[in-house]
């Protein structure tokens, strides 16, 4: 049973110890394949790699100084490695370190959200095939329209999730992309073989052209993604609110033993982590906004997108980690009331079987137009006097040469919407077909 909060914390990856054991993870590969090549001697590499060791505190305060992290980072190494220090480094500018470390870093970061959008599909598997058949009405405009089920609510979000599934995985490999092309992007001291094999055995791919950046596109398509993500969390999150609203009374998000609604008013129930996960949507739309803003760049490159990033990217990462959490917790624990959907379904006195009634008329022969102005009259007077909308038109003249008392009842039957929603499942989950995937269409 997928619980609350139980994947790998998503802050360790963008804690400042493991963003600064991450560069070192570059760096020292970097080496490695340096020393693999001839260019650093192999004591040296021994040296280097028996002695690193880097202190955070030690760093901020040479970077105090310095005003360069990864100066000050360089430094500290230095300062507990020795001369053979100067073999670090070789070649590279400040974001071929950066760029590539973040890119190990958002790889990390993806692996946790994937799991999360996983999660968050079986229990919508789960829950729409449990409810498949839980009848409610279907709602346009906020009216009455025509039934639905609770189960195909249910499969609408879930197909919905795995579209993002595909996006989120093409978003993440156009990010896992590290450089090592030097301070334009042209290799000028440092061979292109290296950066393959660097980025090789990292896990990466190396990019195939690039300045001293890895261009802000792939970054931005990837928040982007996740921003969309958050709108389709958000687009649940206020279904349910809608649904949980005591008019409706539909379904309720959990709501614990000791819980407290409202510090005044003991009766209240309030949707609260439904309309937490509405306002994080917001803030996941900003993000990918600066994202987006991050794409151009002076030249070469500049460092307007960096101070950005140090925000959004980590920020943006937890929060739809949060978030998805957080909304699987919801609907795995989600309280349905099927008796208040059917009670709900019954309130407009049969006016939800209008069309049924109308095509029927058209198919024995009656005009559209005269049809739907009968049929119309008709459910006019159900809604203002609560008629039942059957019997008004069973006592219809202007009907009774097209169809008798009990071909009219005949056509408020829920069997015919149940079998197609039942065909539309029998699609998603044909024989073979692997759920969890699904094309972007």
């Amino acid at each position: 049973m997928i619980e609350r909060y139980t994947r790998p914390c998503m802050g360790a990856i963008w804690s400042e110890a493991h963003k600064l054991a991450t560069w070192w993870r570059v760096e020292r590969e970097v080496c490695r394949v340096q020393a693999a090549r001839g260019l650093i001697p192999p004591e040296a590499l021994e040296a280097i790699e028996m002695r690193a060791a880097f202190d955070p505190a030690r760093i901020r305060t040479i970077e105090s100084e310095v005003r360069h992290d990864v100066i000050a980072f360089l430094t500290n190494l230095a300062e507990t490695i020795g001369p053979e220090a100067r073999y670090i480094h070789q070649g590279m500018t400040s974001s071929d370190l950066l760029d590539t470390a973040l890119a190990l870093q958002l790889a990390e970061a993806g692996e946790l959200l994937c799991a999360g959008l996983a999660d968050l599909i079986e229990v919508l598997n789960r829950q729409a095939l449990a409810h498949r058949d839980t009848l409610m009405i279907g709602r346009t405009h906020g009216v009455h329209a025509e039934p639905v089920t609770f189960g195909l609510k249910l499969l609408i979000w879930r197909n919905e999730m795995q579209r993002h599934q595909t996006r989120l995985a093409l978003a993440l490999e156009q990010v896992r992309v590290g450089k090592l092309s030097g301070a334009v992007g042209t290799y000028q001291h440092l061979d292109p073989q290296v950066e393959a094999q660097v980025c090789g055995q990292l896990g990466l791919t190396a990019a195939p052209v690039s300045n001293q950046i890895i261009q802000r596109d792939r970054h931005a398509f990837l928040v982007s993604v996740m921003a969309l993500i958050g709108a389709s969390i958000e687009k649940i999150a206020v279904e349910i609110r809608h649904l949980q609203r005591t008019e409706v009374r539909e379904v309720e998000e959990p709501f614990t033993a000791g819980q407290k609604g409202s510090s005044a008013m003991p009766h209240k129930r309030n949707p609260i982590l439904s309309e937490r996960l509405c306002g994080q949507a917001r803030l996941m739309r900003s993000y990918a906004q600066v994202a987006l803003e991050d794409v151009a760049l002076w030249h070469e490159r500049d460092i307007s997108h960096s101070s950005a990033e140090r925000v959004i990217l980590p920020d943006a990462c937890c929060l739809l980690d949060f978030m998805l959490a957080d909304l699987t917790y919801i609907l795995q624990h989600l309280v349905v009331y099927p008796e208040r959907m059917r009670a709900n379904l019954q309130q407009a006195h049969g006016v939800i079987f209008s069309q049924a009634v109308l095509l029927a008329l058209v198919a024995r022969g009656l005009a559209r137009e005269a049809a739907y102005a009968i049929v119309q009259r008709c459910a006019m007077t159900s809604w203002q006097s609560g008629a039942d909308f059957c019997s008004l038109l069973q006592e219809e003249a202007a009907l009774q040469p097209y169809m008798n008392a009990a071909e009219i009842a005949a056509l408020f039957s829920f069997e015919q919407i149940l079998n197609r929603i039942n065909r539309i499942f029998e699609r998603q989950f044909e024989q073979g077909k692997n759920v969890t995937t699904h094309p972007l269409i």
